[in-house]
């Protein structure tokens, strides 16, 4: 009896422990989502992604124009040409499409490794920030709402307004349409 007296005794001072414990976190949340594309660094990341998607597409571009022009050229003197000749021009036009092929290929690859270089710098940018809130307002936790399937806001501070100060946000995120 007296083993189940102690037992009992160690288990409510645990609990005790573990809700005076539990009273001293607090918990903020944020949407990342929303945040991220207010930024001034996104709109920065943008641009450049921008400008490498124009300057690519440019190059293909002027790769599909060689291309048009050579293929006119092989169709207008296709009958005048001698069979090696026409031969190594079809060659010549096969090469071109595939090297073309290649550069669209490696051209995407480019762009999306651009655009993960760009995001990632700019959602470090804001994780830092939520990161100095969290440490300079004493949270034990700041969730990602748009990775959490719930959350209990009457728990939990929403600190999207401290981290877009932070930020120098001054843009709203746009509400959607019902």
């Amino acid at each position: 009896m007296k083993h189940l007296a102690k037992l009992l005794f160690v288990v409510i001072m645990t609990s005790i422990a573990g809700t005076a414990f539990a009273q001293n976190l607090k918990f903020g949340h944020i949407n990342l989502q929303e945040i991220v594309p207010l930024m001034t660094e996104y709109d920065s990341a943008e641009v450049k992604l921008k400008g490498l998607a124009k300057e690519l597409e440019e190059q293909i571009k002027t790769m599909q124009l060689e291309l048009q022009t050579k293929y006119e050229t092989y169709q207008q003197k296709a009958t005048t040409w001698s069979a090696t000749t026409l031969e190594s021009k079809r060659k010549e036009l096969e090469e071109l499409q595939m090297r073309i092929q290649d550069f669209q290929q490696g051209a995407q690859q480019e762009l999306q490794q651009a655009q993960n270089i760009g995001m990632t710098d700019v959602i470090n940018i804001a994780k830092a920030a939520v990161e100095k809130i969290a440490k300079q307002d004493g949270y034990t936790f700041i969730f990602d709402t748009s990775t959490l399937l719930y959350l209990n806001p009457a728990q939990s501070t929403d600190v999207t307004a401290v981290v877009k100060k932070a930020l120098n946000i001054t843009k709203e995120f746009p509400t959607r349409a019902n």
